[in-house]
């Protein structure tokens, strides 16, 4: 079993961010892949869809399943990350006081991604752009 599926996301595109988690949770279960492994995707994928509608200039999230493992990638161009590990402290946010009266930007986007994968790694760039990319065994 090979296959790939990617997702254009746009920033502040509250109206249509979670389709492409919807969309990949949908196609995990016509894959027949186990509940417990689809949740952990489905969580990891729509934290780092809505940090790429909240933080990022716009962005792609793909998804690659394999026979024994799923491979989740969000890729963004935009601000980066100054500090990595102050953005891994559950609560830490950079989001503004509009994206909070929406009910995001709670800072536990980065860390429920990091505690649903069974692997995860983060890079950024300053004024380019941070790359995910988030295994999931299967």
């Amino acid at each position: 079993m090979s296959y790939e599926l990617s997702f254009e996301v746009e920033r502040g595109d509250f109206e249509t961010a979670g389709e492409a988690s919807r969309k990949i949770k949908r196609t995990l279960q016509q894959l027949g892949i186990s509940n417990k492994v689809i949740r952990k995707v489905s969580i990891a994928g729509y934290e780092g869809e809505m940090n790429l509608a909240i933080h990022s200039w716009g962005g792609k999230i793909v998804l690659e399943v394999g026979e024994d493992t799923l491979i989740l990638t969000i890729e963004d161009t935009g601000p980066g990350i100054k500090d990595l590990d102050l953005a891994m402290t559950e609560g830490w946010s950079t989001a503004g006081e509009e994206v909070r009266q929406m009910g995001f930007g709670a800072g536990m986007g980065l860390p429920n991604m990091k505690n649903n994968a069974d692997n995860f790694q983060i890079t950024s760039k300053i004024d380019e752009g941070t790359k995910i990319v988030m295994s999931f065994l299967v």
